[in-house]
């Protein structure tokens, strides 16, 4: 299995031991990602001195406002780091009052050209409002319009199922974390049963969203095996056929 959304430098144990903790799991690879100026270069770090380890650089639409060209050359320079394999996470976030939604806007449409231009693919995240289907709807439209050619992850896939067939007629990729596992997220279950063989992925998101086993705790790498049997129960597969169909989707969207 592999681990395609995780934030090591969050995380409590050190880098070393979540690997490990990994390794002893049947977790292969993991994707660690940045959210900004600050944790970017520790992503980088941890890809060029842990084997399996690879990362993604961007700047989270939470921490949006300032973004400008200053940053957007910094990413696209880290894009040239051995082991750097993705854009982002970057996206819209009107669930939380963190950055103007203007700023939010233009970090994206950025980094999706950085993601363009370093032939990466783009790490996608994306968060409503209670109710409201505006970030989504907005940023599916924006990615339609400015990112052909780009490999898609939906990280942390949430949305309701016409949003997983949209994707998937898209040709972009849905990545499902812990929070499938919660008892009240049928709408998740749904959706993740939906999405395309070819274009399915599992992540952890770690140190959030552990899976309804270790829930309460913080989340690691090794906790997403917990994730994908529950995501084989849904899509009525074995686990072995769903892990085999994650690792080929994985090694195909980021190259590793």
């Amino acid at each position: 299995m592999v681990d395609t959304h995780a934030h090591l430098g969050l995380c409590g144990p050190s880098e070393g031991e979540l690997v490990d903790a990994a390794s002893e799991a049947g977790v292969r690879r993991i994707l660690t990602v940045g959210l900004g100026e600050d944790s970017n270069p520790a992503a980088v770090a941890a890809a060029a001195s842990n084997g399996g380890v690879f990362a993604s650089v961007g700047r989270h639409p939470n921490s949006a406002d300032g973004f400008d060209e200053g940053a957007a050359e910094v990413i696209e320079q880290l894009c040239g780091q051995p082991g750097v394999v993705a854009v982002g996470e970057t996206g819209l976030d009107f669930y939380r009052d963190r950055s103007d939604p203007e700023h939010q806007r233009r970090a994206f449409s950025a980094q999706i050209e950085i993601a363009r231009r370093t032939g990466t693919a783009l790490v996608i995240h994306l968060r409503d409002r209670d109710g409201s289907e505006e970030a989504f709807s907005e940023a599916f439209g924006t990615l339609e319009q400015e990112a052909e050619g780009v490999e898609i992850i939906l990280h942390c896939f949430s949305a309701g199922p016409r949003w997983a067939e949209r994707a998937g007629e898209l040709g972009w990729y849905c990545s499902c974390a812990g929070n499938l596992t919660y008892p009240k997220a049928e709408p998740i279950r749904e959706a993740a049963a939906l999405v395309p063989d070819n274009r399915l992925l599992v992540e952890t998101d770690s140190p959030f969203l552990s899976p309804q086993p270790m829930r309460g705790k913080p989340n690691q790498p090794a906790n997403v095996v917990a994730t994908a049997e529950r995501l084989a129960e849904v899509r009525g597969v074995a686990y072995g056929e769903l892990e085999r169909t994650v690792e080929a989707n994985a090694a195909r969207v980021f190259g590793w």
